[in-house]
């Protein structure tokens, strides 16, 4: 049972839940160290010390899982920024008296690029 646990149930455990700190933490080091302190409490309250490489292979892993998940992040991101879309204002009625330059109707530069506006 403890073979099984070890090998399969806390990898895998180790990936999500390294995925999910590091869509909040945003750093891998820090979803590492986290990995590696709760792992080394549970390593002396749980287990014995033979552990102690368990929690290194798996702070590693929680590592690598976190670089990953951190890399599709900045990807999706990426390719988000790449559509320009406006953000609502483009009510051009013609004939209301101001030259805007062709922008949208407030005469504002705001432009909404994926998930934030420049200006």
């Amino acid at each position: 049972m403890d073979f099984l646990l070890l090998l399969f149930a806390l990898p895998i455990a180790t990936i999500i839940i390294a995925s999910v700190l590091e869509t909040v933490l945003r750093n891998p080091i820090a979803v590492a160290a986290l990995t590696f302190a709760i792992y080394l409490i549970v390593a002396f309250a749980v287990f014995d010390a033979t552990f102690l490489i368990y929690v290194i292979l798996y702070t590693i892993l929680a590592f690598i899982s976190a670089v990953i998940t951190r890399a599709v992040i900045n990807l999706i991101n990426d390719n988000d920024d790449d559509e320009i879309i406006d953000n609502g204002n483009n009510n051009n009625n013609g004939n209301n008296g101001n030259n805007n330059g062709g922008n949208s109707g407030c005469g504002c530069n705001n432009r909404y690029y994926g998930n934030r506006y420049y200006r």
